[in-house]
């Protein structure tokens, strides 16, 4: 008996580890539909009567946002970036909004970037014995002692993009051989995706 229970038990939880992936898809797709595809369409047809076909809105938005990147990618877009910069400023609550949205979208930008990460770091925890995991982001040069410190990103376990900077000597760091892409999925996962091994 124990061991049927513990076939069902066994059973049960692979179905709920196969179903998660697809779950979590069919979740995402109804928000993108119910968020954006409907109030897109809604916003149209108070101006056009449109026929309306399921992911159609997603799709003009897909195509503004493409023409927006090609507009503001060239002299004049990034001019009237600068323009629009100059006049916030002078308004405190929008300069403030605005700053805070360019900070995001250039972190954004700095992280799609493929030297922005240029390896995983095992970094010395100074405050109790273990390794904090890190991304090393590039070199400061400390004019006092003459040394080049590493730049490392210590990242949020939940979100790679957020965390702290540490600047650290060398060798106060490890490099345990993992890709950037591995140690991401180890950190969204919470650990549960994780390298098997420390390479190096």
């Amino acid at each position: 008996m124990t061991n049927i229970f513990k076939h069902i038990r066994t059973y049960i939880f692979r179905g709920l580890l196969a179903i998660i992936p697809l779950l979590l898809t069919t979740i995402a797709i109804t928000l993108l539909y119910k968020l954006i595809d409907k109030k897109v369409m809604s916003f149209i047809e108070q101006y056009i009567e449109i026929r309306h076909i399921p992911g159609m809105g997603i799709l003009l938005v897909l195509i503004c946002l493409y023409l927006i990147g090609l507009v503001f990618s060239n002299v004049i877009g990034k001019q009237i970036f600068v323009f629009i910069g100059q006049v916030t400023e002078r308004i405190p609550f929008i300069k403030f909004i605005y700053q805070m949205g360019k900070e995001l979208s250039e972190s954004f930008s700095l992280a799609s970037d493929k030297q922005a990460f240029q390896k995983v770091l095992l970094v010395k925890n100074l405050t109790h014995d273990g390794w904090m995991i890190g991304f090393l982001t590039g070199t400061v040069k400390d004019n006092a002692t003459g040394e080049e410190l590493l730049r490392v990103l210590i990242s949020a376990t939940h979100n790679p993009l957020f965390g702290y900077i540490v600047l650290v000597k060398p060798e106060q760091t490890r490099d345990p051989g993992w890709s950037v892409e591995e140690t991401v999925k180890a950190m969204v996962s919470v650990g549960i995706i994780f390298p098997a091994e420390i390479k190096q």
